[in-house]
């Protein structure tokens, strides 16, 4: 089922509108959380809205594109996601992706989806960056934020994901290492609209 932005508020509003207790280091935390989706084993902050370009904003929109509802079409150029629901009929959301270089084109499947993921950088990311640990645990100071669905190909990880983010700022931008980023509550709703198996197409 998907989730409407005011059914999201509304879980918000049920937890008090809880303030996360993890502000960006270099950000005003009042300016960008409004409140939290109560979740376990850590709430989701919900990001105001007020703060994202109108154009990168959840919203529903004409589809024009060949693919068939339930689909996931990204746009990396524009930073668009599409969720097509139904015939030229999507969610778009917005998005951050990889900087020149880094970023990922293809078709794949989603090969599997993890609430609160682990990440582990890989080999070229830690040969790039040496200080970069080898395995973070999930949580909100991680990455890939509250939830993420895993890209395969011929049942073969291709390392990249379509994930949260602690960044918010970020939407928008060629501001990753490659992967799709998300706000985290709109990640919270595509891993409950997405069955593992679903086609994604990257252009």
């Amino acid at each position: 089922m998907m989730l409407t932005r005011r059914s999201l508020l509304l879980a918000a509003s049920a937890a008090a509108l809880v303030p996360s207790a993890h502000a960006a280091k270099d950000r005003d935390e009042s300016e960008w959380v409004v409140g939290v989706i109560p979740d376990k084993p850590f709430n989701i902050d919900i990001v105001n809205i007020r703060k994202i370009p109108p154009a990168f904003r959840r919203q529903d929109v004409r589809f024009e594109g060949p693919e068939g509802p339930d689909t996931l079409v990204v746009d990396a150029a524009n930073r668009f996601l599409y969720f097509v629901t139904a015939p030229r009929r999507a969610i778009r959301f917005g998005i951050a992706v990889g900087r020149e270089g880094a970023a990922w084109k293809g078709s794949a499947v989603v090969g599997r989806k993890a609430k609160w993921p682990t990440w582990t950088p890989t080999a070229n990311m830690r040969r790039r960056n040496p200080k970069l640990p080898v395995q973070v645990k999930g949580g909100p100071e991680n990455p890939l934020g509250a939830r993420a669905l895993y890209l395969f190909q011929n049942g073969i990880d291709t390392l990249y994901r379509i994930h949260g983010t602690n960044e918010p700022w970020s939407i928008g931008k060629a501001a990753s290492s490659g992967c799709i980023r998300m706000l985290n509550e709109d990640a919270f709703e595509l891993y409950g609209s997405v069955p593992v198996g679903a086609k994604v197409v990257v252009r």
